[in-house]
């Protein structure tokens, strides 16, 4: 039935105050003038099945609505709205009209963050320290979002290491300048998105969504982290002290709470099965010539596990909702860059689709995915890569597990024809199947893995070893939260093992690791060595964009170079059980031109010829 405008507007006026705010809820919650995407697909969700049937009147001036669509689903519909280059930012009303009845909805329309490139979507690269966090372990600044009760979940206990434990957002900004100290430069957390589930049953048992990869709203951070506000000054705060916030993305699946599975606008947003399936996750199956296509569609529309549903991005109307949250998300809340949960479950087409939305958005910002591959040429064909043949992945990097899975062997094993260091030389050998390796994440331990310092027998100078390689090999370094300060732990009974508080980021902790005094002398050595490598790193030219030059392994010892016009930077691994001398003229290529070297470690200097102790690392300048 068509309104005259007159009587329409008679109508806002009388039913807008009672009304506006719960008539309909609109994905994306709001958008901005001046961007290249300016083509909005907005999802309208309504309270009951017959919404589908309204007539839907936008008139803004610079905002035109293109099409409406319908889905099985009666509850929603899809707007696509064109907004011109000179729309001006205000209040979209979004009229939905039926039965003689108008119900308006406001869609805000924004003007765009200023200093793209430069103050937020700058990107993290080879020059940044990456520090891995969890908000729910990290710190509780806010102790009034611990429990709210109209979220599914209300359990906080410190004592289980699988439910929530209280840290939010705001503790992660009380200590920015323990991080800034420390040489970070890149905050990468956990997913901050809500996760409104209840506990879920695991193999581990009773666990709750602290971690943050169970979705139940993509347009509102977790209330119990502090919600949208809070993220924001984080970001604004980070920002300040010169640290990029990455923000982590899920769009493999959601969490069984949330609307796409509850009440989807139709079956095909989620790949179901006429029974439960879950993934093999082989990835072999999608890059192998030979592969089966059933296989292949296991792997990729397999779930991950019954409670994580596996999100359909070959809808169009999924894969416009996933990407345009990405450019909403930069525009938000101003992030530098993205790290990809579950990259290699995704459909791929569609992971190309967001990547080049985002980089056509924000030429400077920057994506790498998460690929546990047991190989280099895996690792490889989920990025760009030198293959002639496959598919065609267009994400910059990876986080680069077989170089993680190398730099373990190569501390932990003896050295023999392709183990321990020449598995680590075997695999950085490999790099020529990447585009830009120096663009992958590296990493010696994250949220899914047994500690680091467990992984090495508590042995300081396996420590050392694994510190120095991470900080002066290439790629994009990645710290765990707490590596610096010695935490460790198995994965035993489960994986909250690995994930527990920072101590003295709580209220009562008996010790408090941000500070000195709270420090034994192992934890205090620990966190020295990485301040004073990170820290060095942040100036040093030919860490952090050099080329790589590495020397074969020879009885246990390891010589590689960082280098370009401005630096040498020479290290040298011993993982033998005896000492080494070194002669700079045996690796005559790149130490020509110099008689000495600085040990940055200990600011020690060191002549043409040197003896390097058993077990033994050293990071030199040389001069």
């Amino acid at each position: 039935m068509t309104i005259k405008k007159p009587a329409l507007l008679v109508l806002l006026l009388l039913f807008a105050g009672a009304v506006v705010a719960q008539y309909a809820t609109l994905y994306p919650s709001n958008w901005y003038v001046g961007m290249k995407w300016n083509k909005v697909q907005v999802i309208a969700r309504g309270d009951y099945d017959g919404f589908s049937e309204e007539k839907v009147v936008v008139n803004y001036p610079g905002v035109q609505l293109l099409k409406v669509h319908k889905f099985e689903n009666g509850k929603y519909l899809a707007l696509d709205l064109l907004i011109a280059a000179n729309a001006r930012p205000g209040n979209v009303v979004i009229e939905f009209v039926a039965n003689n009845k108008a119900h308006a909805v406001e869609w805000p329309l924004k003007a765009r963050r200023t200093g793209a490139g430069k103050t937020f979507a700058q990107g993290v690269s080879s020059k940044d320290l990456i520090y891995l966090l969890m908000p729910d372990r990290f710190s509780n600044g806010d102790v009034s979002n611990d429990r709210l009760q109209n979220y599914l979940d209300t359990l906080v206990n410190r004592k289980d290491p699988l439910v929530r434990h209280g840290g939010d957002l705001q503790g992660v900004e009380n200590h920015l300048d323990y991080l800034k100290d420390l040489g970070v430069t890149a905050i990468w957390m956990t997913p901050v998105l809500e996760n409104d589930m209840p506990l879920q049953e695991e193999q581990a048992g009773k666990m709750a969504g602290y971690h943050g990869y169970w979705f139940t709203d993509h347009y509102s951070v977790d209330k119990r982290l502090g919600g949208n506000a809070a993220y924001k000054r984080l970001v604004d705060a980070a920002h300040a002290r010169g640290i990029k916030m990455i923000q982590d993305a899920v769009y493999n699946h959601v969490g069984i709470e949330h609307w796409f599975y509850k009440d989807a606008p139709a079956k095909d947003w989620i790949n179901r099965w006429s029974s439960y399936t879950n993934t093999h996750h082989r990835d072999e199956t999608l890059f192998g010539p030979n592969t089966s296509e059933a296989e292949k569609k296991i792997m990729l529309n397999g779930w991950f596990v019954p409670h994580l549903p596996d999100v359909n991005q070959r809808n169009p109307y999924v894969a416009n909702y996933l990407i345009q949250h990405a450019l909403w998300s930069v525009e938000e809340f101003g992030i530098d860059g993205w790290r990809v949960d579950t990259y290699k479950y995704c459909d791929e087409a569609f992971m190309n689709s967001v990547n080049t939305a985002l980089e056509k958005e924000y030429p400077t910002i920057s994506v790498f995915g998460e690929s546990v591959a047991n190989t280099v040429a895996g690792s490889a064909y989920f990025t760009r890569n030198r293959f002639t043949g496959g598919f065609k992945h267009n994400v910059q990097g990876v986080t680069d597990f077989p170089l993680s899975y190398a730099m373990l062997e190569a501390i932990n094993k003896s050295q023999g024809w392709t183990e321990g260091l020449n598995k680590l030389y075997m695999t950085l050998a490999q790099d020529l199947l990447y585009q830009a390796p120096e663009k992958n994440c590296i990493f010696l331990d994250n949220h899914d893995s047994e500690r680091f310092i467990s992984m090495i027998g508590e042995d300081f100078r396996k420590y050392k070893m694994g510190i120095s390689l991470l900080l002066t090999l290439r790629g994009i370094p990645q710290l765990y939260y707490g590596t610096e300060i010695w935490m460790k732990n198995f994965k035993d009974p489960n994986d909250g093992m690995v994930r527990l508080d920072f101590p003295g980021g709580f209220p009562g902790d008996a010790s408090n690791k941000f500070q000195t005094s709270g420090r034994t002398a192992r934890e205090q050595e620990a966190f020295e060595l990485v301040k004073r490598l990170a820290n060095f790193r942040k100036g040093s030219t030919a860490l952090q964009t050099g080329k790589l030059m590495q020397y074969l392994p020879k009885d246990g010892l390891y010589v590689y170079f960082r280098y370009d016009r401005q630096q040498t930077v020479m290290c040298v691994v011993n993982s033998s059980d005896r000492p080494h001398k070194v002669q700079l003229q045996d690796y005559s290529e790149r130490t020509a031109p110099f008689t000495q070297g600085l040990n940055v470690l200990n600011g020690e200097s060191v002549e043409k010829s040197f003896t390097i102790g058993e077990k033994e690392t050293l990071v030199l300048l040389l001069r």
